[in-house]
């Protein structure tokens, strides 16, 4: 079922599908704390059927990084950061159960005030089947992709957004050619002009190559297998799941330390970090990276260990398979009681 684009239409929408038909449903996942949330979880106290809110990101923090790094078409305006809160405050009293990412996601929704329980379960996972370590030379991968087959390759496959910090990363690619190493930043994402753009500010144009998404099964994988290095720069981040991928691929990474990406890219373990919006600390961390492969292969294993221990897609799907199974069983068992 596609529903309108408006979100209120699209609360009102699901308010009404969940009111007629929820007691044929066994549960229900709702993205995020906004007003269709809000709508499914009174639905769900009224109906009686068991209903999570997965949350994948720290949405307020997510829109404070618009107060100083605003884009054209997302500026930041108080009211609109009031009503993120006071919706996820509501969503806290009225619903029974949450899902997350990460525990500092964990973190962020108990601080909205709710006593429902929280299950942190990477919902997506990584099928590491399909996510294994090249089988060819990089060097002939690039070749196939029409990449450069000499130099340094560093992946930035983020969006753009004022939360993601592309900025910091041109300024360390400033910093590493003026330095005389000869790398390429290659960027695939639906914001990928403003890279471009970006990097002529920067003066980097001539050694970024940035595109349009790609199709995430014949090419992402590719591009990941063709690069040196995997940079997640962020501000803020529910979990990042670009270098969990990257290191199923056998990818070193490179993350800023925030957000739930301290959960995973541990310095000196599984990746390195640096400090959130220091260039020249991430200069440092590539150049380490760079001049030191079997240091980089070290942790990149160490962090494909931790992908299959932890987020590997059969496992997470069972997690939450058992959790629904348990919130239904629950549920029953209550309705039950109350017939006595």
């Amino acid at each position: 079922m596609v529903g309108p684009a408006s979100r209120v239409k699209f609360a009102l929408l699901v308010w009404k599908y969940l009111r007629e038909h929820g007691q044929q449903i066994d549960c229900v996942i709702v993205q995020g704390y906004g007003i269709a949330a809000l709508a499914a979880n009174l639905a769900g106290r009224l109906n009686r059927t068991p209903t999570a809110i997965f949350v994948c990101s720290p949405v307020q923090a997510y829109y404070r990084c618009r107060k100083a790094h605003a884009a054209q078409d997302k500026p930041f305006r108080r009211r609109e950061l009031w009503a993120l809160e006071a919706l996820a405050r509501m969503n806290a009293l009225v619903g029974r159960q949450y899902i997350v990412l990460s525990q500092h996601l964990a973190h962020v929704v108990r601080q909205h005030g709710s006593s429902a329980p929280v299950a942190v379960i990477p919902i997506y996972g990584v099928d590491t089947r399909v996510f294994t370590p090249p089988s060819e030379s990089k060097t002939a991968i690039r070749a196939r992709l029409g990449l450069p087959t000499t130099g340094a390759l560093i992946f930035f496959s983020s969006r753009i957004a004022p939360e993601k910090d592309s900025e910091t990363l041109l300024a360390a690619m400033r910093r590493l050619l003026d330095n005389g190493r000869d790398l390429w930043l290659l960027h695939r994402s639906g914001g990928y002009k403003t890279t471009i753009k970006d990097s002529v500010r920067f003066g980097v144009a001539e050694r970024v190559i940035a595109s349009d998404a790609v199709h995430p099964h014949s090419q992402l994988p590719l591009d990941y297998q063709a690069s040196d290095l995997c940079v997640q720069a962020s501000r803020e981040e529910g979990l990042g799941f670009s270098p969990l991928e990257a290191l199923a691929w056998g990818v070193p990474v490179i993350a800023a330390a925030v957000g739930g990406l301290k959960e995973t890219i541990r310095d000196g373990q599984t990746g390195w970090t640096y400090p959130v919006g220091d260039p020249e600390a991430l200069t440092k961390s590539i150049e380490s990276a760079l001049d030191d492969p079997a240091e980089a292969a070290r942790r990149a294993t160490r962090g494909r260990e931790l992908v299959g221990n932890e987020f590997e897609r059969g496992t997470v799907f069972g997690q939450v398979e058992r959790l629904m199974l348990t919130s239904k069983r629950s549920e029953l068992s209550n309705k039950f009681v109350e017939s006595l």
